[in-house]
């Protein structure tokens, strides 16, 4: 399904920022978007510190540990990787993102996903920073290219987002269920929401409108 200028793609449901790289998210109903992204999006990392460590000099990330998104604070993620013998230290500063600026992502998407397993899915399983109760059943596809607008913010959709182990993580258990990274290389080329670059930066407020401008 191809959209036109001007066409209203949903309204800002959510709006999620990480300021630890894969710990747990933080709620907002408003937040700054600069040209860098979210304020106060993964500004800080943990990296491993142990040399025989296949990731050594590298983030740790939730693809290593199920338990990272369940955690809030840094001493925390520090004691409970102890245990895997893995030694890290936390970097601030800077942005410390896998691809894209600002990740959004559509309800209709994870619909589909949810139709096929029968069960219901939580949004944060995809770790958006923008989550958005559609209006249209556009495809991450169709998307790639557009300039879309939410409150005063325009963004660059750049490309469907490549998904991995993490979104297979339950958002209260930690425990992995495969059937849903399964469906999602089967059925979807493995890509679940959309990665922007901010073209022209401003604030968004939970319920803004997300248009095709």
């Amino acid at each position: 399904m191809e959209t036109k200028v001007g066409t209203r793609l949903g309204t800002l449901r959510s709006i999620w920022t990480y300021p630890i790289k894969s710990l747990r998210r933080v709620p907002h109903d408003e937040v700054r978007i600069d040209e860098d992204g979210l304020a106060g999006d993964r500004r800080a990392a943990f990296y491993v510190a142990s040399a025989e460590h296949a990731r050594s000099g590298k983030t740790y990330r939730g693809k290593e540990d199920n338990r990272l998104h369940l955690i809030e604070r840094p001493d925390e993620a520090l004691g409970a990787v102890q245990d895997r013998g893995v030694d890290l230290e936390m970097r601030v500063g800077g942005r410390h993102f896998d691809a894209g600026t600002v990740s959004l992502i559509l309800d209709c998407w994870i619909a589909e996903v949810e139709r096929a397993l029968g069960r219901a899915l939580d949004p944060l399983r995809w770790r958006p920073n923008l989550f958005v109760a559609a209006e249209t059943d556009v495809t991450e596809q169709v998307l790639a290219g557009a300039r879309v607008m939410v409150g005063d913010v325009v963004l660059r959709v750049l490309r469907p987002i490549g998904r991995c182990v993490t979104t297979t993580y339950d958002q209260v258990t930690g425990e992995s269920d495969a059937e849903v990274l399964g469906f999602v290389a089967r059925s979807r080329d493995n890509k679940m929401g959309v990665y922007c670059d901010v073209e022209t930066p401003g604030t968004v407020r939970v319920g803004d409108v997300l248009r095709h401008t």
